[in-house]
């Protein structure tokens, strides 16, 4: 059983990796190196601008997750550091899997370092992981009931009418979690924790930071398709907020043939090379370049660390 617990997130991982890439190599052994250079080299100067404002976007409201937990946990840090640290647990987790886990193990050597304790940086980790939950659910509603047709994309047999009733039921839900602050509902106590229900001046943030962070992000890949077959935002939006789930529920380190599985079933009017080629430069902008900077973010922190331990012992 121990072996199980160890072993089984790197396996599910592994599975969801290998079966993803194997099903894109039977849909994409056609496509050729020089397609999807060309893919790469027809997207505008205008694209590339607009998706590194998007990636700005993105990380910004990241780092006001953070930001919020720490004020619903009554904590004042700096908005500088706040940022910094919620910057290098994204874009760690998001490259490395299971983004719970590892964002955790970041906050904690950032945050108790500021005097939080080990239990408080637990319940700022599950407020920004239920931020991020209810921003995907609630735009995941919003398209059902905008863009009810999305659902054919990826199951025909199931009615549009359906779709739309869903949309509106989440919507419902997201609604009743709203009404449940303005109540306010009795926190909940434990020997090691206390869960209390976020103030409304903190819910309606939540409703606003956790969509514009996910619209971002969705943004960088939607700004670098080519106009030709794009069938809007919304539609893209939610193809980004199925695969992005899709990859976060498979621990596969930064999604790898995830993300690029769900949108190519999901945009068959658009050349298979046009779409690997926007989701790559999702993934250097969105991924890669905020890996390598938040390496040598953690390199510089854990320096001034050591340097701070060592002045102290010399004292």
């Amino acid at each position: 059983m121990k072996w199980l617990r160890k072993f089984f997130w790197p396996l599910v991982s592994t599975a969801a990796i290998i079966i993803s890439i194997y099903i894109l190599y039977k849909d994409l052994r056609g496509l050729s190196l020089d397609e999807f250079m060309a893919s790469l080299e027809a997207i505008p100067p205008s694209g590339w601008l607009l998706a590194v404002a998007a990636t700005f976007v993105a990380y910004a409201a990241l780092a006001a997750y953070d930001h919020l937990a720490l004020e619903h946990l009554g904590h004042r840090i700096s908005l500088w550091f706040i940022t910094i640290t919620s910057f290098t647990t994204y874009a760690l987790s998001h490259n490395i899997g299971a983004s719970v886990f590892s964002g955790a193990l970041v906050r904690y050597r950032a945050y108790t370092s500021k005097g939080l304790s080990g239990s408080e940086v637990g319940m700022l980790v599950a407020f920004c992981s239920f931020t991020f939950v209810l921003g995907t659910v609630m735009l995941f509603g919003l398209v059902l009931v905008l863009e009810p047709e999305i659902i054919e994309r990826f199951a025909d047999f199931l009615p549009i009418e359906a779709a739309f009733s869903t949309g509106i039921f989440i919507l419902a839900l997201v609604a009743l979690y709203v009404v449940g602050s303005l109540v306010g509902f009795r926190p909940i106590r434990t020997r090691w924790l206390k869960l209390e229900y976020p103030r409304p001046s903190l819910v309606f943030r939540q409703l606003v930071i956790a969509p514009v962070e996910l619209i971002g992000a969705a943004a960088i890949i939607y700004f670098v398709l080519p106009a030709e077959g794009n069938p809007g935002f919304f539609v893209v939006l939610g193809i980004f907020l199925a695969s992005f789930s899709a990859a976060l529920l498979s621990h596969a380190p930064g999604g790898i043939g995830v993300l690029e599985l769900v949108f190519i079933a999901g945009l068959p009017e658009i050349d298979p090379a046009a779409v690997l080629a926007a989701l790559a430069v999702f993934r250097l902008f969105y991924l890669l370049v905020p890996f390598v900077i938040a390496l040598f973010v953690i390199l510089i922190f854990e320096r001034a660390s050591f340097l701070a331990r060592s002045r102290q012992k010399d004292e």
